[in-house]
């Protein structure tokens, strides 16, 4: 058995065996996880990144070179253990499997195989904006929405780099984070994993209903003058996903979502070309949006005849466009070195700034009024051959991204659920694998029942960016980053954490420390609080807007729940 193999079995027992990585032990204090933290990132340094740089987002994802994924036990300075950089040889508190620290950093790393590279794949995969960015900026006019975007995007940049902070220090090999709810976890207790894991459980399955929808209308306008039956359609797609959802790994779909990523890419530059050659869907835009054929009209201001709750579902969609933050602790996660996570962030949010506004701003300008939630679905069928080319390549990655997913968001209800209630045994294992493949189609299936009975993209987008997104990308990271920063920042150089005890010998407790570790960064934890404030009042009109528009929807156009008639025309 090669090193590689020996550290995937160990990784197994040592998540299986309770005594060494308990996620969720109210006892573990801050220090704790910090003094780890700050271990592992030292031997972390070490780690040879020779071709994971700028050059491997232009490389095949997924591909490797030979050995380069072996986990090589740290031995010397920079080790994630004592301070002299060597670990501990000697069994761990509390063993009965006389597992050293050495060989438990080990098991941990082997379990995690993501290059930032390969994570630059995933989060372009996993924001669904492209295609919605058009709509969105008729909704708005083009200076509102050109602002807006920025601005956003902008601050999604800075929520990013506010979770990569948190992440790399409290994330170890000793006390590993696994996803969005371990990380508020820490930072604030119990009560904010529960609001955090079934928030984003919630997100997840919403967003597998979205993706249903555009899907299965994809294959009703492909399929026009043969079927067309929308249901059916989403079906088949239901169907499907269901078995490419079998895949576990982020880094085993890490390959696919490189190959999505330039299909979007395709997708979006034949639909600026085509759009300005053949004119806007008017089927589609009378049937989803009650919008009745006339000349194309633009607007520079907010667009006149439209209500707030439009053109705050309008700011909604801009919203979900910025929505990987949602993903972005299981991305890092699942990183060989997560203080590289920075690189892949910067680099996808320009990528996803300049490509998704160009569209949105060209597109717009060609359709006006007209302008469909999903651009590629606004080609009308006189283009029949254009619109099933952007059909079908967008199916292949809108699916990758709701495989994407659906992994996620049942690898997190398996995760606080199954292993840390039931005691369910871990994925990797053979009864984890068989539980995996009997969820799947449970949770594809009930989405199934959603996206029937809500058949709207563009109201179902804004209400997932306002409810879920804008939690998770503008609301939870600054507030998450001002209670890190009180409690960091509270310690102080004559306390002392002993590792071997785990205990911390504090000065003081209470409201003195608090206010201590608050006006250390004053002005930055003031703006933080003031910002995740705003973002909380924000989701509240969102949530407004969208229901509101759900309900006006059904009642003036001709979309019915679990109708046969294709929105999209």
């Amino acid at each position: 058995m090669e090193a590689g193999d020996a550290s995937q079995a160990l990784a197994g027992n040592v998540a299986s065996s309770g005594n060494y990585v308990n996620y969720n032990d109210p006892n573990i204090e801050f220090e704790n996880y910090h003094y780890w933290a700050n271990q592992t990132r030292a031997y972390e340094r070490t780690i040879e990144t020779q071709g994971k740089g700028l050059s491997a987002i232009f490389q095949f994802a997924g591909t490797k070179k030979q050995g380069s994924e072996r986990v090589q036990a740290p031995t010397t300075s920079g080790g994630d253990g004592n301070p002299n950089g060597k670990l501990n040889e000697t069994p761990l508190d509390g063993s009965q499997y006389g597992i050293t620290e050495t060989e438990l950093s080990n098991a941990q790393r082997a379990v995690r195989t993501a290059t930032w590279g390969s994570v630059f794949y995933l989060i372009t995969t996993d924001i669904l904006g492209p295609y919605n960015v058009p709509w969105a900026i008729s909704q708005m006019g083009y200076g509102p929405g050109f602002a807006l975007y920025t601005v956003f995007g902008g601050l999604a940049a800075y929520s990013g780099i506010q979770l990569w902070q948190i992440f790399i220090g409290l994330d170890s090999a000793r006390y590993p984070l696994r996803n969005y709810g371990d990380l508020a976890f820490r930072v604030c207790g119990q009560w904010a994993r529960y609001i955090t894991n079934i928030l984003q459980s919630f997100q997840f399955f919403m967003n597998i209903a979205l993706i249903i929808v555009s899907n299965a209308q994809s294959l009703a306008q492909m399929a026009v003058g043969r079927d067309g039956n929308v249901v059916v359609a989403q079906t088949v797609v239901t169907i499907a996903s269901c078995l490419l959802g079998q895949i576990r790994t982020l880094q085993r779909l890490s390959w696919v979502s490189n190959f999505a990523v330039w299909l979007n890419v395709f997708v979006m530059i034949m639909t600026m070309i085509v759009t300005h050659k053949y004119p806007p869907n008017y089927a589609a835009a009378e049937i989803a949006n009650n919008v009745q054929p006339g000349p194309i009209v633009t607007s520079a201001n907010w667009p006149a005849g439209l209500e707030l709750r439009n053109y705050i579902n309008g700011l909604m969609n801009c919203v979900f466009a910025y929505g990987g933050a949602t993903l972005f602790n299981e991305f890092m996660a699942e990183m060989r070195r997560p203080m590289d996570f920075w690189k892949a962030l910067i680099c996808a949010e320009t990528f996803i700034y300049c490509c998704y506004l160009i569209m949105g701003m060209v597109v717009y300008s060609t359709q006006g009024q007209f302008t469909y939630p999903l651009a590629y679905q606004g080609i009308p069928s006189t283009a029949y051959a254009w619109q099933t080319v952007g059909n079908a390549l967008s199916l292949v990655s809108v699916m990758t991204a709701g495989v994407l997913y659906g992994n996620i968001g049942i690898k997190i209800i398996y995760a606080s659920i199954f292993r840390d209630i039931f005691k369910f045994p871990p994925l990797d294992h053979k009864k984890g694998k068989i539980i995996w493949i009997a969820l799947t189609p449970v949770y594809w299936s009930l989405a199934f029942v959603l996206a029937a009975a809500i058949p709207q993209i563009a109201n179902l987008t804004a209400f997932i960016g306002a409810a879920c997104i804008l939690q998770f990308s503008y609301t939870f990271p600054p507030l998450l980053k001002v209670l890190y920063n009180i409690q960091k920042d509270a310690m102080l150089p004559e306390e002392t954490f002993d590792p071997n005890t785990g205990q911390t010998q504090r000065v003081d407790s209470g409201i003195k420390r608090w206010v201590r570790g608050y006006t250390k960064k004053l002005f930055w934890n003031t703006f933080d609080l003031l910002y995740g404030l705003a973002a909380l009042g924000t989701a509240g009109l969102g949530i407004w807007a969208s229901s509101t528009s759900m309900r006006e929807q059904f009642r003036t156009s001709k979309i019915t729940p679990f109708t046969c008639q294709n929105p999209a025309g």
